[in-house]
C-alpha cells in the first residue's frame, strides 16, 4: 500500500509518527512523509522534519522521502495527495469531549472530506 503521512508539529503528529512507522515496517507500505506548516504549533515545520527523519532512520526507512509543504496545511496536503497515487492518506486528529464524542479541528475536518483517496485518522 502507497501511504502518505501528514504531520504537523504537535504532540498527537509525533505519535502519529511513530504509530505510522510501526505499521509501515509491520506490513512492507511504502511510505512518504508530508509536513505541513503550522506556525501555532509547538515544533516548526524545520524540527518536525528532522524528527520524522530521525524516526525513519531508526526503524531503518531512511530512504523514505519526508516533504515540507508550503501554504494552508489542508489544502496544502490534500493537494500533495491528488498528486500522487496514494492508497491512503494517515492524519492525526480528533479529541474526546467530556461526553465521550470526537471532536475535530479545522484541518482534520477539511482533510477527511475533501482528500482524493481514504483517510485514516489516528487518535
Amino acid at each position: 500500500m502507497n501511504v502518505l503521512l501528514g504531520l504537523g508539529g504537535s504532540d498527537e503528529s509525533v505519535k502519529t509518527l511513530r504509530r505510522t512507522i510501526e505499521r509501515t515496517t509491520d506490513v512492507g507500505d511504502d511510505l512518504t512523509v508530508a509536513i505541513v506548516d503550522k506556525p501555532e504549533s509547538k515544533r516548526s515545520q524545520d524540527e518536525m522534519c528532522q524528527q520524522a527523519r530521525e524516526a525513519l532512520d531508526e526503524a531503518g526507512l531512511e530512504d523514505r522521502p519526508v516533504e515540507k509543504l508550503e501554504g494552508d496545511p489542508g489544502s496544502a496536503l490534500v493537494d500533495y495527495a491528488e498528486q500522487g497515487e496514494y492508497d491512503q492518506l494517515v492524519i492525526g486528529g480528533g479529541t474526546l469531549s467530556p461526553m465521550g464524542k470526537i471532536q475535530l479541528g479545522p484541518i482534520t475536518e477539511f482533510v477527511l472530506l475533501n482528500a482524493p483517496t481514504t483517510v485514516k485518522l489516528v487518535r
